[in-house]
């Protein structure tokens, strides 16, 4: 698109009214609805153009969402238990929905990243014991303290992802984290 440049008219207030509704009738914008009328009348008015007048790229990436008051609150409420701005929350929520993926707030990503070094650690651990014993060495077999260790170690991460599990659906259904 070239440049722009802003058309404008004068109608009485009963008119503007009428067209408001129109325009709300059909999911636009007053002035979306004016460069639609404008271009069809162009298209069927016989007059050469080189093409038609699109939206700027910048009206198809963001989009208006009216709400009424209580529904504004718990938005504001649910964004701020993630620690999101609203309209940020507004996005995970459309792309959740759209990918049908769940977006994971900064600390619960923050947790698992915690969890999965914890255990590859215990994995690291677990091979190198394992590479002894192919190796035919007599290594120190793990003993019981060893065992315990580890068993110790995967009930705490077991603890921590059903934690960062719980918080997650929590937050999306009541908007609360834990």
């Amino acid at each position: 698109m070239g440049e722009s440049a802003h058309l404008s008219t004068w109608v009485c207030a009963t008119t503007k009214g009428r067209f408001a509704t129109a325009a709300a009738r059909q999911g636009l914008s007053e002035s979306a609805l004016l460069r639609r009328l404008v271009q069809q009348m162009l298209a069927s008015s016989g007059v050469e153009v080189a093409a038609p007048d699109p939206a700027p790229d910048s009206r198809d990436t963001r989009v208006t969402v009216r709400l009424v008051a209580e529904d504004r609150a718990l938005l504001r409420e649910r964004a701020a238990a993630r620690a999101v701005p609203a309209a940020t929350y507004v996005s995970y929520l459309v792309r959740t929905h759209l990918r049908g993926v769940a977006p994971l707030p900064e600390r619960e990503l923050s947790d698992l990243r915690a969890v999965v070094g914890a255990l590859s650690a215990n994995t690291r651990a677990l091979q190198a014991m394992a590479q002894q014993l192919r190796s035919g060495g007599h290594p120190n077999p793990p003993g019981f303290a060893d065992v315990q260790r580890m068993m110790r170690i995967g009930d705490a991460l077991l603890e921590r992802f059903r934690a960062v599990i719980k918080a997650n659906l929590l937050s999306w259904t009541t908007g609360r984290a834990p």
